[in-house]
């Protein structure tokens, strides 16, 4: 019996009780950070444990919504799933979704791990807890100080994956080629997923491209047409490297009032597909976890239930309903991320008008450097002023959101400041429009759905949603 293992899983639960009876946390992180100080080698008895393996979802944005959809996927399959489901990624989160589900002795049954985890991190988890699958949704520029140079952070995620065994396996986003560099590189077999470019799905937003080079040979790409940032149609003229054919491929992409639906084809048939989350990054988040869970041998007409009756964790389209307006809460923490987000509210045509609260932190979680926020198309904004009744600006960083909304052309009226978290979301929910956008930085976040949650009903139910297979 070993002794250290069992009080650091004790003061892990202890601290995680802690955490929800004092409000103060999730206690999705605090419990794994304390059982490592007890027990640094608790991962490594916790690696061996899932019977049937352990599947890793790294890269920029999408991974939460990734990974809780591939849970559901696999639980509705009869699975039993250990997984961080919070979106704590890093090691201490790790550890917690383990704590949370085991023994007092630290025991775990579970046939699955499905592990979010941050792409900072992932050399060192990776190396940990060897993983048998490796889901890559994108890389695109996060914080400007939170990581450095992207092409750095690719390079320590293709470092590790080559490390891991010959039979582990892919699953990338080929319409990314960042990401889909991985397979050529790491030689390890790979499923892709992408969205068939048959036009360009974010018309109108000049988005930052992450890969203007070919990240083999560093010839200029080109590109036949966007999906949006560096996703699309790629080729590269000097050494041959292109868009693979995808594995699983979306085609006849429509944008509803309320969700997403697409055609989607796989080697075994063709599915309709009809999402309950809106914007095409969440069509990808649901392309990788049905790729993945198709490699796991899921039956696809189980994914496809579990896919169309998603619900999105805090902070991703999160839905809420307030004196019969909507009110949708969406985490930011990037440029790309920013401008789905905010080509999200331009395309809600349910809405004629909204109101908007953008809360920005500086925390170490935010990235202290918020100049990236110069790289956001706010000026798609300016364009259609009609659909919009205010902007709140909130959070440490209020006034440098204020100031970015000027520039980017957005009348100075429209614009308000409220860096208390209460007034600012009383203020939008009172406001004259027709639906609430609020948009959040992470550490920003948990208070601000805290209010919410405490104000508004939160939506639960999407019955208007089905998936269904057509051959």
């Amino acid at each position: 019996m070993n002794l250290r293992l069992i009080l650091a899983v004790i003061v892990g639960r202890l601290a995680m009780f802690a955490s929800r009876l004092t409000g103060r946390g999730r206690g999705s992180s605090l419990p794994g950070k304390l059982a490592l100080r007890i027990y640094p080698a608790i991962l490594d008895h916790y690696r061996r444990q899932p019977r049937k393996g352990v599947i890793m979802v790294t890269g920029t944005n999408g991974k939460t919504t990734t990974n809780n959809m591939l849970v559901g996927i696999l639980e509705q399959a009869g699975h039993k799933v250990v997984a961080n489901r919070e979106g704590a990624n890093l090691m201490t989160g790790v550890v917690t979704a383990f704590i949370r589900s085991g023994s007092i002795t630290g025991r775990v049954s579970t046939d699955y791990a499905v592990l979010e985890v941050d792409e900072a991190v992932f050399p060192l988890v990776s190396s940990l807890i060897k993983p048998d699958m490796v889901v890559v949704t994108n890389f695109f520029r996060d914080q400007l100080d939170r990581y450095g140079e992207l092409d750095t952070t690719v390079k320590k995620v293709l470092e590790a994956l080559k490390k891991l065994t010959s039979d582990a396996k892919l699953i990338l986003n080929g319409d990314d080629p960042l990401v889909a560099r991985l397979a050529v590189e790491s030689g390890l077999p790979a499923l892709f997923y992408g969205v068939l470019p048959v036009q360009e799905l974010s018309v109108g937003a000049s988005y930052s491209r992450e890969a203007k080079f070919c990240p083999l040979c560093g010839a200029s790409l080109l590109y036949g047409i966007y999906i949006y940032s560096q996703l699309g149609d790629y080729s590269c003229p000097g050494c041959g490297f292109a868009r693979p054919n995808p594995d699983l491929e979306a085609s006849a992409v429509f944008e509803e009032e309320t969700g997403i639906k697409a055609m989607v084809r796989g080697t075994d048939g063709h599915w309709e597909v009809r999402l309950p989350v809106r914007g095409i990054h969440n069509l990808y988040n649901a392309l990788a976890a049905f790729s993945a869970s198709l490699s796991l041998q899921v039956a696809p007409q189980t994914a496809l239930v579990s896919l169309g009756k998603y619900l999105p964790a805090t902070g991703r389209m999160e839905s809420f309903c307030y004196n019969n307006r909507r009110v949708l809460l969406n985490l930011v923490k990037n440029p790309t991320g920013f401008n789905r987000a905010l080509f999200a509210l331009l395309g809600d045509h349910e809405a004629p008008k909204q109101d908007v609260l953008i809360a920005i932190n500086d925390n170490d979680a935010d990235g202290r450097d918020i100049s990236w926020l110069w790289d956001v198309d706010f000026e798609m904004l300016a364009l259609q002023p009609e659909k919009f009744s205010q902007f709140v600006c909130s959070g440490q960083r209020a006034e440098d959101m204020a100031l970015r909304l000027k520039y980017a052309g957005v009348p100075v009226w429209m614009v308000d400041i409220e860096k208390d978290y209460q007034q600012a979301v009383d203020q939008v929910l009172n406001g004259k429009g027709d639906s609430v956008g609020i948009l959040a930085t992470y550490t920003a976040l948990w208070p601000v759905e805290k209010i919410l949650s405490r104000q508004a009903e939160r939506v639960k139910e999407h019955d208007d949603y089905s998936l269904s297979p057509v051959s």
